[in-house]
């Protein structure tokens, strides 16, 4: 009896660890790309972290967990923090589909949102054989190629417009609107900040855009450090651009694959964003921060 109520724990654990609230186990597991995302569940994601305590979630094992780290590293279980950008950061502030249609109208496009999507979706799951990554530098050739399979346009006009208006505040928010707060908390603490993302060079201005910049201590972009997660590299690199030892970061992200993956490939500790953690301030508690 003792050996089934046991497996039933463990059972409960996983499935509880494995999706996320208001998703399908394959989403769950895989995010086509970073501009698709719905990211409407970011302020119910956070809405739900007191409703998420009171429910007894610590029965988990979290509790256990902080426990053991505090009783190796101390108070503070971590020295720094590494971000995901999209999908935990920050997201698109109008669907992708929506934003290529309406640009594009002036420039021939008549594919209607629907469609655009699906296009999208079917050029983005093609493998890019000019290169082991999809972001080189700028991700020109990448976007242009994207922007053309899915809205059948392939104007350098609209193209150009398209890509420029993803380096501006119009076009993307925060996730969390106490993630400055909890940040400053954080680095008064003595806990160091990098992001960490599958990104062109365009997400340093996006941040500077965001006026966000100055919260973080470094920024590992994939299109910089050529790897992307889950390569363990782009890990290691931020790790080494705050001077820490892996074991003493943890990784937050929302794509299990490749930010919990390749975080932990790397040596690094991670939770995963609408799951493990809803919130920064919630990842600020579980650091042993108090905000």
């Amino acid at each position: 009896m003792a050996l089934m109520a046991t497996t039933r724990t463990k059972l409960y654990r996983l499935l509880t660890r494995t999706l996320r609230p208001g998703c399908s186990a394959l989403n769950g597991w895989i995010r086509p790309d970073p501009f698709y995302c719905s990211f409407s569940s970011a302020s119910s994601a956070a809405a739900m972290a007191p409703q998420r305590e009171a429910m007894g979630f610590e029965v988990l094992g979290v509790k256990d967990y902080e426990d053991y780290r505090r009783s190796l590293y101390g108070e503070i279980t971590h020295k720094a923090l590494l971000v995901d950008a999209v999908g935990t950061l920050l997201a698109p502030s109008q669907p992708m589909a929506q934003i290529y249609r309406e640009i594009g109208e002036k420039y021939g496009v008549e594919y209607s949102e629907i469609e655009i999507l699906n296009r999208y979706r079917r050029a983005y799951a093609q493998p890019w054989g000019r290169s082991r990554l999809r972001y080189v530098n700028d991700g020109r050739p990448f976007w242009q190629y994207i922007v053309s399979s899915s809205t059948g346009c392939s104007d350098s006009q609209y193209f150009e417009e398209l890509y420029n208006y993803y380096t501006t505040d119009k076009a993307w928010h925060l996730c969390d609107p106490e993630a400055e707060k909890v940040f400053k908390a954080l680095r008064k603490a003595g806990v160091k900040v990098a992001v960490v993302s599958n990104f062109d060079t365009r997400l340093r201005p996006v941040l500077r855009a965001l006026n966000c910049d100055h919260w973080f201590d470094a920024v590992a972009v994939s299109a910089e450090v050529e790897a992307e997660k889950p390569n363990p590299t782009i890990f290691l690199k931020a790790c080494d651009l705050l001077g820490i030892k892996p074991e003493d970061a943890v990784h937050v992200g929302d794509d299990r694959r490749n930010d919990i993956w390749g975080a932990r490939d790397a040596g690094c500790d991670a939770w995963l964003w609408g799951s493990d953690v809803f919130s920064f301030k919630e990842v600020a508690r579980r650091i042993g921060v108090q905000i």
